[in-house]
């Protein structure tokens, strides 16, 4: 028999936020900033969270303030929505 760890304990299903940048663009970027992206609507932002934290809906999160991209490597802001 298989063990299986829930989300919140798996490294490869990380929390992914994602939302829209003052210009309205979407914005994914994992929570620790190790990855992240800009997209042209919000299908290719749940897109990408999906692929990167391993097909994860329920680790993904809609924030619903403005949203930047951060590259400098800080920790992402808390979330506001979940989208399943």
């Amino acid at each position: 028999m298989k063990l299986v760890e829930p989300p919140s304990c798996s490294a490869a299903s990380t929390i992914v936020f994602i939302g829209r940048n003052h210009r309205g663009q979407w914005v994914a970027q994992q929570q620790n900033g190790l990855y992240g992206g800009m997209f042209v609507n919000r299908a290719q932002a749940v897109k990408y969270a999906l692929f990167e934290n391993g097909q994860h809906p329920e680790m993904i999160v809609e924030l619903s303030r403005e949203f930047e991209l951060d590259i400098s490597g800080e920790t992402a802001p808390l979330p506001a929505s979940r989208v399943a």
